[in-house]
């Protein structure tokens, strides 16, 4: 059985209600109710985690570490400056894919700037929830 972590990082609990013209009217909530119901694959565990602290994210990545196939991460505004997170994702030794519900660069320069893009096999962004999606399913097709 393939194991992926699905990571949001801090704001992300405030879909449908932040910014709803940039991240959609979706909650998290939903969001993982979509991607679990688009998610043909039955043998794939999916592990969704939340947090606002970047030393939980962490902690999330360290514990599973050794029984993952992939990470897709949406680490909100520690994308840009995330380095300890950085260096879990590497530790990680397996694929990982960002994930941006909207599109970073159509926003503030600050925003098109990721610490953390060199670790990932790729940048999947703009597609709201399908955007995890499109990450699970590149993790998939990579291992």
């Amino acid at each position: 059985m393939s194991k992926i972590l699905v990571i949001n990082g801090p704001n992300l609990n405030f879909l449908g209600k932040r910014n709803p013209d940039i991240y959609g009217s979706d909650t998290l909530a939903d969001v993982e109710y979509k991607i679990r119901d688009a998610i043909t694959c039955a043998d794939l565990e999916l592990v969704f985690f939340q947090s606002n602290h970047e030393g939980e994210l962490i902690d999330l990545i360290q514990e599973h570490h050794g029984s993952l196939n992939g990470i897709a991460i949406n680490a909100g505004a520690l994308t840009h400056y995330g380095y300890s997170l950085k260096d879990a994702l590497i530790d990680a030794a397996v694929p990982v894919v960002e994930v941006h519900v909207g599109n970073p660069y159509a926003r503030e320069e600050w925003r098109r700037h990721s610490v953390i893009a060199d670790t990932a096999i790729g940048i999947i962004s703009g597609f709201g929830w399908r955007s995890y999606k499109l990450a699970i399913d590149a993790i998939l097709e990579h291992t």
